[in-house]
């Protein structure tokens, strides 16, 4: 159902004044504290898998197999491959 542009304005400005006025009840912290926990650890984990893709890439430019790679990482050549496998390698295996 389509509303007015004054209904939306207002429904905003309402919106707008309980952000503004908002204030966190103190015995949430140690809650929000662990989805904080939580989201710092998922960044971590982010970067640590992009410093990884990036050496397993070094490791195939420097001429290294994909199952020396998997050694390396605990698993098969072709889960590594599969995993870290660039386009380029996609594209020469359906060749």
């Amino acid at each position: 159902m389509p509303r007015s542009v004054k209904e939306i304005i207002e429904q905003a400005e309402e919106l707008a004044q309980r952000f503004e006025s908002f204030e966190p009840d103190p015995a949430d912290r140690p809650r929000t504290r662990s989805l904080a926990a939580v989201h710092r650890a998922t960044l971590a984990r982010a970067r640590a898998e992009a410093t990884l893709a990036e050496a397993v890439a070094r490791a195939r430019a420097d001429g290294h197999s994909w199952s020396a790679i998997g050694a390396m990482l605990g698993t098969s050549g072709e889960a590594a491959r599969q995993r870290y496998g660039s386009q380029r390698d996609r594209r020469r295996r359906a060749i």
